[in-house]
């Protein structure tokens, strides 16, 4: 077994006593490296097994622990380490040091420790004092990772003690072999052009694709660049500066550290909370043109950077915001952190940005740092460091310092690509400002964005495709009749139904629900109540002023259908959403949340508050029509009958078709009460879609139901409870009280439940689960299907009703609602969350039986 421990390690060997753990560190590290408890109790009291003395031993053993780790220096912690508090003093001392902790866990057999120490006088504390190590070491196996050991390496017997074998690798900021000489390159930010031209003035010979797009470059004499972080972002062609750097950096011609925009751009192609600024838009857009193969190859490569680099035996050190002597050649957060983002003084400047500390004024080390990451109109020495980002997006030069010659060199930036908040240059120094530019504005919307066919790339279900014919669809009724687009955020997704039941009396039924669940590796349901209303999204400011610093629209928020259209006139949606406010307010929720508005998917109530011209027009007609004339025919045909025509079986069937009407008439008449103005609208809040800065499809449905009952509780009037339980898919007893729940529901006519992963979001055996079924009750198909659905020839053909199609389609509206979430908590553009929002609508017009 190999056991791999990064340089300058501290190593904590843990194991109950006679494990073995001095022997290990005797065979494996040099004398000087180990630090054992029993020496340090010898050195302090003259016993080695004084435990009396263990407190003054441990303080000496950390003492120099600390100097060794300060001079870089692998350390090797040698005592039993079994409790939590002794590790976590030894992971700070780690972290203080910026070092990375490594545990390797001595787990053998009780029988050998005792053994053991039966053969060492000096062990004569017995079984106990074992027993009570190993339940201790067993306990901590588990959270090893999590107190923050970087590797945790476990030897459970005799023999992977003796076969194990330790290799001490160098960190991947280590490149002391690497002598040069280089070329640092300051911060490109997209601008492929520039690069192009510094690389040919440094004699670099460009390589090209079919397409002449830049590929790679090779130095005749052998020189690599060094890229210091920053390629990415507000610049014209990202993806160009990422495809030329990569070839380089695969080709061994270049080495590239990360900078802060790097990271973020990784976060936000992983879907990550993170606030759509500062160039990301941009570089976000020109990515999406390209496969999906380079996109993957971009974040993996992006990912992928180190913070800084040790170079030429450690004279020369790069990183993108620079770094101070102490931090050289360490690994931690902290030095990560600085070497991404370095420190600021906690004061803003008048232009609004954070005032950098100058670490530069103060460094005396022995290596020069070359670094970016703030812009400078020039490129000047400061005690051995040099800044190198000059500006080239904004209007200024991009610099490469030639290493070790020191000779720089620089090229002009071509435009002006990227307006800065503060000001580089005197405006008679800058180039004309490229078009691009003048963006526009992030709530401004582009017929060119959602026109022809489009696709889409989620997070949750790779990239989805709108058809031409469907998005002029979708524009028609986006046009036509929805909200204001600064208000419209999400759109909810269509519902599945549950797979049809082969039962006699019902097309659908809940065992189906787990069934489905279970197939798909799901065990926690969440049965939901079914409402029969409309689906409504509910967005609330907090204040007036919310919605014009936030969505760029006066206004207390909207509550619109599930098309984007509005429920009630303007006077009546204000009046809505102040109640809601008000129970935000009551319940808490503004400041738990740490927002100033709240985006809440609900079912709002009764069904005729929308569908009024439906009920009338479709549903009414037909159950009147039929009330008029089967009881006439009833009593036609019974007439006949009694004269002696043989009318039995169409008599039985009108008599069925006339208590089918009745079922008919009942069944949508219980969905309706009359309401004035809000008077008698009832609200049923189930899921808490976004806040500022976060969405929370990552809570599982419990904790979304728990905040409506906080709301129901505020004001009782206008919110309703949605009754739930809970399901194992894999106990059937409590499928079984599912099903008894469902029976409950649907028994008096109820519309029935739906059934949810109750963890929310949830990846299946085949990918993304379902977020939803459907499981109606059989009186309320009556509505959906005809009143005479029930009779066995129109069940049987119903049976056969194909629900492939809606599914998929259940599944694509899904993601791309969570994507549009996501789009909106990293406080994206306008015309990125519409993007989803309109493919959603779009989607809708896809030929799917409705009634399904």
């Amino acid at each position: 077994m190999r056991l791999s421990i990064p340089d300058m390690a501290l190593v904590v060997l843990i194991g109950a006593s006679g494990s073995g753990k001095s022997t290990f560190a005797r065979t494996h590290f040099a004398p000087t490296q180990v630090l054992s408890s029993d020496y340090f109790r010898g050195l302090v009291a003259d016993d080695e097994s004084d435990q009396s003395a263990s407190a003054d031993a441990f303080d000496a053993l950390h003492y120099v622990a600390g100097k060794r780790l300060a001079a870089g220096r692998i350390t090797v912690i040698d005592a039993t380490n079994v409790q939590r508090s002794s590790r976590s003093t030894l992971v700070e001392l780690a972290r203080k040091h910026h070092v990375l902790p490594v545990a390797i866990v001595l787990d053998l057999p009780e029988s050998v420790c005792l053994e053991r120490n039966a053969a060492r006088p000096d062990r004569d504390f017995g079984a106990p004092v074992v027993r009570r190590h190993r339940a201790e070491l067993r306990r901590s196996l588990k959270t090893l990772q999590r107190e923050g050991f970087r590797r945790v390496h476990v030897l459970r017997s005799v023999e992977e003690v003796a076969a194990a074998t330790v290799e001490v690798e160098p960190l991947l900021n280590d490149k002391r072999a690497e002598t040069g000489p280089f070329d640092v390159i300051g911060d490109v930010h997209g601008c492929r052009a520039e690069l192009e031209e510094l690389l040919e003035s440094l004699g670099y010979a460009i390589e090209r694709d079919d397409e002449q797009r830049a590929i790679g470059a090779t130095h005749p004499e052998g020189r690599r660049a060094v890229f210091v972080g920053d390629l990415v972002d507000r610049g014209p062609d990202t993806p160009g500066v990422l495809r030329l750097v990569m070839g380089m950096a695969e080709a061994g011609t270049a080495l590239v550290v990360c900078g802060n925009h790097e990271q973020k751009f990784v976060r936000a192609l992983r879907g990550r909370n993170v606030k759509i600024a500062h160039g990301l838009a941009e570089s976000l857009a020109q990515l999406s043109a390209e496969p999906a193969e380079f996109r993957k190859r971009a974040e993996e490569f992006c990912d992928g950077l180190v913070a800084h680099y040790v170079l030429d035996g450690g004279k020369l050190v790069v990183a993108h915001a620079g770094l101070p002597e102490h931090f050289h050649g360490r690994a931690s957060g902290t030095v990560r952190s600085f070497a991404l983002f370095g420190e600021t003084t906690g004061e803003i400047d008048e232009f609004g940005l954070p005032v950098r500390y100058p670490w530069a004024n103060d460094y005396r080390g022995k290596a020069m740092v070359l670094y970016g990451h703030t812009p400078m109109p020039e490129a000047e020495w400061v005690n051995g460091t040099m800044c190198l980002d000059t500006g080239c997006v904004f209007g200024g030069k991009l610099t490469a310092l030639r290493y070790p010659e020191r000779e720089v060199v620089s090229v002009r930036a071509h435009h002006v690509w990227y307006e800065p908040k503060r000001p580089l240059l005197p405006p008679e120094e800058l180039p004309p400002a490229a078009d691009s530019v003048s963006r526009r504005e992030p709530h401004v919307l582009n017929l060119d964005d959602v026109a022809g066919r489009r696709s889409v790339e989620t997070r949750h279900h790779g990239r989805i495709a709108v058809q031409p014919e469907r998005a002029a669809a979708a524009l028609e009724v986006m046009s036509r009749f929805a909200i204001d687009p600064r208000w419209l955020l999400y759109l909810p997704p269509t519902m599945a139904p549950v797979a049809t039941s082969n039962r006699p009396d019902v097309l659908e039924h809940p065992e189906e629900a787990f069934a489905g669940y279970r197939a798909a590796g799901v065990q926690d349901v969440l049965c939901e109540e079914k409402h029969m209303g409309s689906r409504a999204i509910v967005l609330v400011c907090r204040d007036s002023s919310t919605g014009a610093t936030r969505f760029g629209i006066d206004g207390p928020g909207a509550v619109h259908t599930r098309t984007g259209r509005p429920f009630f006139a303007p006077d009546q949606t204000e009046e809505l959403l102040g109640r809601v406010r008000a129970a935000v307010d009551s319940a808490g929720l503004w400041e738990e949340l740490s927002t100033d508005w709240l985006l809440l998917d609900a079912e709002l109530m009764p069904w005729s508050a929308k569908a009024r011209g439906l009920i009338m027009d479709q549903y009414a007609a037909v159950g009147a029509a039929a009330s008029a004339a089967l009881p006439s025919a009833v009593e036609i045909l019974a007439a006949a009958s009694q004269r002696g025509v043989d009318v039995a079986e169409l008599h039985a069937k009108t008599v069925a078709r006339a208590a089918n009407a009745d079922a008919y008439r009942e069944a949508y008449r219980r969905y309706c009460w009359p309401t004035e103005g809000l008077r008698g609208v009832r609200l049923a809040p189930f899921q808490v879609l976004a806040t500022e800065g976060r969405t929370y499809h990552d809570h599982e449905h419990g904790w979304h139901l728990s905040v409506a009952d906080r709301l129901v509780g505020a004001d009782p009037e206008l919110f309703a409870t949605t009754r739930r339980l809970a399901v194992d898919t894999t106990d059937p007893d409590s499928t079984a009280s599912g099903v008894a729940w469902w029976e409950e529901l649907t028994g008096d006519g109820g519309e029935g439940m739906v059934v949810k992963p109750a963890a929310n979001l949830t990846r299946g055996q085949r990918g993304l689960a379902q977020p939803g079924v459907k499981v109606r009750g059989r009186e309320y198909l009556r509505i959906i299907y005809g009143p005479d659905y029930t009779e066995a020839p129109n069940l049987e053909r119903l049976r056969q009703r194909a629900l492939g199609r809606k599914r998929g389609l259940a599944t694509r509206e899904y993601a791309l609602g969570l994507e549009g979430l996501e789009r909106v908590a990293r406080g994206e553009p306008l015309w990125r969350v519409h993007e989803c929002v309109f493919a959603v609508l779009a989607l809708e017009s896809e030929p799917v039986d409705p009634r399904l």
